[in-house]
């Protein structure tokens, strides 16, 4: 750690200069997730690597000390949660994809951000896509089908892709067509699902005639000309391959204004300003000006004087960093008149190289693999990697056009929507890559992104940087709202080892006890004393941790264009898997247990025929928070903003009862310490929630229960001090279980040539063969790493990414053969 530390000292202090010399912008952060695959079998382990850099410069970021990674299934529930450590813009975790942590087969979202990035909204949250495969049960049932099935699905497939529409959109260089000025105009064309789809047609004018032909030349993506006449509208025809043929407006002319365009000519960059007779005599008196900014900064203006309706410039390079620029003209009245996004390649001066010891290996034979990073000099280019051996399983994919660190940083996270196969543009071995990269900049390019928006930080922003776990809150009199000042509050940490400490509160009460190094499951129990040693006082706990961000509907996909490539893996592995007697660890024999169930009311609430009772068992959805559970439990219950808890159309709220502890009057003081005691239950600890909004709440419990009752008892292992017999000592004392920082288990990397037990034996059928999250060259800029092969025959691809200390993302693969 202290290697890794030193290591980037120069981008924390480089990133610190950088944002005095910047006052004016936010930090902002970026987040990347490499993962060891983006497809598992059920049963397995998912290995990531987070990066953390400051947006304007991808330096790494030594900001947030908290990410949050998340696991979303398809029906957009949490169903999987890690707090992850960051350390000098680094951290590294996993999750373990079994059922009984609620993982079944199907697709999954990886989701990831910090607290700080939630001020700017959705834009700079990570997003990946992950898929969770079940090779046992879906081989063996398609392979127990008779083929006429499969033939009358896949006819069934291909009759529904006939009926469904092409969406197609055009969209004019530079933003806007002119009257009069010859343009480019780009399209794109997909299907109902978001893929792309290959298509062909033709433009006509208002008055029918033909006036060009245009076809796909990438993934949906193509572009022609069109010198729109005075008065004149246009439409296209569009015909594809097993699609209805449609009809679709192109965008009207405006009468006057200015546009931009961009070409690659004799290995110049040349940007073309074009207007028509009208605009320029309006603006003859005025001198048009030109930004160049990048990831929202400025690093270029210019003024031009136009005098003809075309004047070339040339992109000023030297003066960009790579990535995507945003070109915008503004006419002689500061008003923005065309915008146009182009990638600027520059020379990276670091050259990083995966070289093996061999190209071809025997099953179960020790790998040596050397990581050499160096810049342009001979030098070593100081960086952190990520690196992953996995067995292709028989898939075609070899280079996995898959998002990575690069297609990230460098363009997904600076344009909307969903880039279809990113990698693409970023493999050297595609020598149409950067046309295509241009195609996709003029449709799928700048709309109104954040960048344009000059944002800034509130002084007091909603969601502040995390710079570790803290505990806070205060203490206050029992009955009223004064708070207790000198009051000793004692923090106990149980987790590996016990810890305890202590602070004072303030003037107003607070206490904090900050940098917290709680990790995985742990109790803790905290007490407020006064001067003489008494309890004293009342708790009003602040909530440790934030709840995690909304979800938003995920769209269905469709895998008819993936279903051979997936069948294929599959079979491959359930083959691998049959051959050499191995079974995922979440497949166990099959047993019957039969026996009367235990009714959940008859240990728990003599009264409970009185109540409606929800019970938390294994079918119920996973929830990230209590106050999610109670609304799905009680569907009458209005939650709001969590400051009360009440039932619909009741003045007042609701009683809470835990563990048949009645809590304080909700109506009268206390309010607040519900509400903290109610965040601090987690989920998952909860066995039975029960609810009665009638007059029997009033005659049970009173004046205090006639707003209705609720009550939510605990697991009987739950380490909750909802327990105690006298609720007051709730009021001084709070005993509760958190989820501190994911533990990050260490990959298990076995030694073959000397196999111990059942677990060696298993892992050498592995799919990931080998995973390390940190790979950092020395002083010579070479690395070396050393793991065995898989016991089968097979073709492995290495993958390794990462980023250099100046801020270039860095991305090698390559592939060796095993056999024997």
């Amino acid at each position: 750690m202290k290697k890794l530390l030193s290591c980037f000292f120069l981008i924390i202090v480089t990133t610190s200069l950088f944002s005095q010399e910047k006052k004016t912008i936010a930090d902002i952060e970026k987040i990347y997730i490499h993962t060891d695959r983006t497809r598992y079998v059920a049963g397995e382990s998912l290995w990531y690597k987070a990066y953390n850099v400051y947006a304007y410069n991808n330096f790494l970021f030594n900001n947030s000390k908290i990410l949050y990674v998340e696991l979303i299934s398809s029906d957009s529930k949490i169903v999987s949660r890690n707090k992850t450590k960051l350390l000098g813009g680094l951290g590294h975790g996993d999750f373990k994809l079994t059922d009984s942590a609620g993982i079944k087969p199907g697709k999954y979202q990886l989701r990831a951000y910090t607290n700080w990035t939630r001020n700017f909204g959705k834009d700079f949250v990570f997003q990946k896509e992950i898929e969770v495969l079940d090779v046992f049960n879906d081989v063996t049932e398609t392979s127990s089908k008779p083929s006429s099935v499969n033939s009358e699905k896949e006819e069934a497939n291909s009759s529904a892709i006939q009926n469904q529409k092409i969406k197609i959109q055009f969209f004019p260089e530079g933003g806007s067509l002119i009257q009069n000025v010859t343009s480019v105009v780009a399209f794109k064309a997909i299907d109902a699902f978001g893929n792309p789809i290959k298509v062909q047609g033709k433009v006509f004018d208002s008055n029918n005639e033909l006036v060009t032909f245009f076809m796909s030349a990438h993934d949906g993506m193509g572009q022609f000309q069109l010198n729109p006449a005075t008065d004149k509208k246009y439409y296209a025809k569009i015909t594809a391959t097993n699609y209805s043929d449609m009809e679709a407006p192109i965008p009207d002319a405006h009468q006057k204004g200015f546009l931009l365009s961009y070409n690659e000519i004799k290995g110049r960059s040349i940007m073309t300003i074009k207007t028509n007779e009208e605009t320029l005599i309006e603006h003859s008196k005025k001198p048009i000006i030109i930004h160049y900014k990048s990831r929202g900064l400025l690093y270029f203006e210019e003024t031009q004087v136009l005098s003809s309706t075309k004047v070339l410039l040339e992109l000023p390079k030297a003066e960009l960093p790579e990535g995507i620029t945003e070109i915008t003209l503004f006419d002689g009245d500061l008003k923005p008149q065309s915008e146009r996004l182009v990638y600027v390649q520059k020379d990276k001066n670091v050259k990083v190289e995966v070289i093996t010891n061999k190209t071809r290996y025997k099953p179960n034979e020790k790998v040596t693999l050397n990581i050499i990073s160096k810049n342009g000099l001979g030098e070593a280019a100081p960086a952190s990697f990520s690196i992953a051996a996995t067995d292709l399983n028989g898939s075609k994919d070899l280079n996995n056009n898959g998002t990575n660190i690069s297609s990230y940083f460098l363009m997904e996270s600076d344009i909307r929507g969903k880039v279809h196969n990113p990698g693409y543009y970023f493999d050297a071995s595609n020598p149409a890559r950067f046309q295509h990269l241009d195609l996709l900049l003029l449709t799928q390019g700048w709309r109104d992104f954040l960048w344009k928006k000059d944002l800034k930080v509130d002084d007091n922003p909603l969601y502040k940087v995390e710079k570790g776990i803290e505990i806070t809150g205060k203490v206050k009199r029992l009955f009223g709202s004064k708070p207790v000042v000198g009051n000793t509050v004692s923090l106990s940490i149980f987790s590996k080892a016990v810890d305890g400490i202590s602070v004072i509160t303030d003037d107003l009460g607070e206490f904090k006890f900050k940098d917290l190094n709680i990790t995985g499951k742990s109790r803790i129990t905290l007490t407020t004393k006064n001067k003489n040693g008494k309890n004293s006082g009342m708790f009003v706990l602040d909530s440790i941790f934030r709840s995690p961000m909304h979800v938003d509907p995920i769209p269905k996909a469709n895998n008819i264009s993936f279903s051979k490539e997936i069948k294929r893996v599959k079979q491959n592995i359930y083959k691998k898997y049959i051959e050499f007697n191995v079974m995922p660890e979440n497949v166990l024999n099959e047993i019957e247990v039969s026996g009367k169930k235990l009714d959940a009311s008859e240990d728990i609430n003599i009264n409970s025929k009185m109540f409606t009772g929800y019970v938390v068992d294994e079918r119920s959805p996973k929830f990230a928070s209590i106050f999610e559970l109670l609304e799905y439990a009680i569907p009458t219950l209005e939650v709001g903003n969590r400051e009360t808890i009440k039932f619909s159309r009741n003045p007042g709220g609701a009683l809470i009862l835990i563990d048949q502890n009645r809590l304080l009057d909700p109506q009268q003081e206390g309010s607040d310490l519900i509400i903290s005691m109610l965040t601090d239950i987690q989920p998952e600890d909860v066995l039975k929630i029960e609810s009665d909004n009638s007059a029997v709440s009033t005659m049970m419990y009173g004046n205090q229960g006639r707003n209705g009752s609720i009550k939510i008892y605990t697991k009987h292992n739950s380490n909750s001090n909802f327990g105690n017999e006298n609720p007051k000592d709730a009021l001084q004392t709070i005993k509760q279980q958190i989820e501190g920082y994911n533990e990050g288990r260490v990959f298990y990397s076995p030694d073959l040539e000397n196999i111990v037990d059942s677990k060696d034996k298993n892992a050498s059928i592995r799919n990931t063969l080998y995973w390390n999250p940190y790979v950092h060259p020395d002083k010579t800029g070479v690395s070396e790493v050393n793991y065995y092969n898989t016991r089968v025959e097979t073709k492995v691809k290495l993958a390794l990414e990462g980023i250099t200390v100046s801020g270039i993302p860095v991305v090698v693969k390559t592939t060796y053969v095993v056999e024997k």
